[in-house]
């Protein structure tokens, strides 16, 4: 009964990782319907600009929680598999010693069922004397080994099935939260999708333009500043294949929580132009702000990671000149784009 007990749970834990290692998929937003004009609510095209900027903030902050929370999911997962294989390993283990134990009693069954000490006593032959004892003795021990042995056995799958259910309730914890957050990032979007679409299209234009110029002259100010006096330094090798592999996928449409081939989020392309580089670096912007090494500004090289607004929220990464490689936000296409075109919270090097 035990053992079909955890080898249930095995198997429970199994098909749990089968269902939860499914790709979550965004449902669609809602379709813009066209109509309104553009500051129909009284606001100025700047005001509409801001406010659109600010739920793709959110948005974007939440997708960081998101991928997040969907990292520690696939690392709970494999720990489920581990558990789940300890378990049945385990429970083979005790079943092994459970024959070696029978077979122990089979055999003295079939010795008339004499203890092997009353044996002992009644032998007159020296020889056999102490022959018999000292197989008495190994017998002894070899029966106390198989004991501890099995209780051993025992208390470590009870361990396992412990843990496996306790990796369980954490990773549905962590699916709950996944969806919350999805949500989240769904109205954000709809909801800035929803603003745009209200506008005439060439209000929509306009605010395009709009967009650019705001970060054209946060460019122009950051260049100003004089940050890339001592950015002269060239990439390293790996540096230079991760910017091979970003510049590559220019183009290619941002999707939240996507880690390409054909389309990603800021950090999905980050991560993976690094692991095409041979270095593996954290899921998120944030997670890559926290672990990574940071350097200064000023001591940057092609390569680097630069770390957007001060939740840590965005990344791109700086390909030379002043420029990066980054995927900006739905609605738009991965591009080169101006290092200083957004507030500026770090830079960190993957390969330092």
């Amino acid at each position: 009964m035990k053992r079909r007990r955890c080898v249930t749970v095995a198997i429970t834990a199994v098909c749990a990782l089968t269902v939860l290692a499914a790709p979550a998929h965004a449902a669609p937003a809602p379709a813009p319907t066209p109509g309104a004009a553009a500051r129909q609510s009284g606001k100025s095209l700047e005001e509409v600009r801001a406010e659109i900027e600010a739920l793709y903030r959110q948005a974007a902050s939440a997708t960081d929680a998101y991928n997040l929370a969907e990292e520690q999911a696939k690392k709970q997962s494999a720990e489920i598999v581990k558990l789940s294989r300890a378990i049945v390993e385990g429970q083979e283990r005790i079943d092994g010693l459970k024959r070696r134990a029978g077979a122990a009693a089979r055999a003295q069954y079939r010795n008339g069922g004499i203890p092997e000490e009353a044996k002992l006593v009644l032998t007159d032959d020296p020889q056999l004397f102490l022959e018999g004892a000292n197989r008495l003795a190994q017998g002894q021990k070899a029966t106390r080994d198989l004991l501890t042995e099995l209780q051993q056995g025992q208390e470590d799958l009870e361990t396992y099935t412990r843990d496996a259910s306790a990796e369980w309730t954490r990773l549905e914890a962590n699916r709950a939260r996944q969806a919350r957050t999805k949500k989240l990032i769904t109205e954000k979007i709809a909801a800035a999708e929803k603003l745009e679409a209200q506008l005439e299209a060439a209000e929509r234009e306009r605010l395009r333009r709009l967009e650019q110029q705001v970060q054209r002259d946060a460019q122009a100010a950051w260049l100003a500043s004089g940050a890339l006096k001592e950015t002269d330094r060239g990439a390293s090798a790996q540096g230079r294949e991760a910017i091979r592999f970003a510049l590559a996928q220019v183009g290619k449409p941002y999707v939240w929580g996507a880690e390409g081939p054909d389309a990603y989020d800021c950090s999905g392309l980050t991560q993976r132009a690094w692991g095409a580089a041979g270095r593996g670096i954290p899921r998120t912007s944030q997670e890559q702000w926290r672990l990574l090494p940071r350097v200064a500004v000023q001591d940057m090289r092609p390569g680097d990671l630069i770390i957007y607004f001060g939740d840590a929220s965005h990344v791109g990464m700086y390909v030379g000149d002043g420029t990066m490689v980054h995927a900006p936000r739905p609605g738009r296409h991965i591009t080169v784009a101006g290092a200083g075109s957004m507030p500026i919270l770090g830079v960190v090097r993957p390969d330092r």
